[in-house]
């Protein structure tokens, strides 16, 4: 008697469905060692560490919605460079920008360690950025203030600190950059 193999009911394989599951696993520990930080600590003091165009950044967790890899983003004709296109992300679009291009720096590569980093629901926007890698958590009460010059002035980048490895990290602030003009006018002039 023949054994009659059939394919998968929604066309992925086991593996595939095997590395799906690990993946939400993993994001759904990450959500909720975010959310235990940030009801541990105060916001200030538990922040996600990001690195953008090879520099450190720290976001707050109240400000981070989910963190996923890139999926496929729809090109939207018109839009600067720095505009990516929009994702599905469970059923909802966002409107997803690479924030190292933003900040005139060189395109963000999209491979297996970079991150999508959706806002906040309370933020009132649906997007999110591309960013090079995520760190993790990082605890602020362990570095010190740094006192050298600001980046650019922005209203959205905030304090900078140093770590105990002597490395700089600058707060970005989503709720703030939720709001800048620049950031929300995605068309070409």
């Amino acid at each position: 008697m023949t054994e009659t193999i059939l394919p998968p009911e929604n066309g992925f394989s086991q593996r595939a469905q095997a590395k799906r599951s690990r993946m939400r696993e993993f994001q759904t520990q990450l959500i909720e060692r975010m959310r235990s930080a940030s009801s541990d600590a105060s916001p200030a003091t538990s922040q996600l560490g990001v690195v953008i165009g090879a520099q450190h950044w720290l976001i707050d967790l109240q400000h981070a919605g989910e963190v996923v890899q890139p999926g496929l983003m729809a090109k939207v004709p018109l839009t600067q460079d720095w505009f990516l296109g929009l994702m599905n992300l469970r059923g909802k679009l966002l409107s997803v920008v690479d924030l190292a291009r933003f900040h005139g720096l060189a395109a963000t590569p999209i491979d297996k360690s970079s991150r999508i980093i959706s806002f906040s629901p309370a933020l009132g926007l649906q997007g999110a950025i591309l960013v090079e890698r995520v760190m993790g958590l990082r605890n602020v009460e362990t570095m010190s203030p740094y006192s050298g010059s600001l980046l650019n002035g922005s209203a959205y980048i905030g304090e900078r600190y140093v770590d105990t490895q002597e490395q700089l990290w600058t707060e970005l602030d989503l709720s703030l950059l939720a709001k800048d003009s620049r950031f929300l006018d995605i068309g070409r002039a």
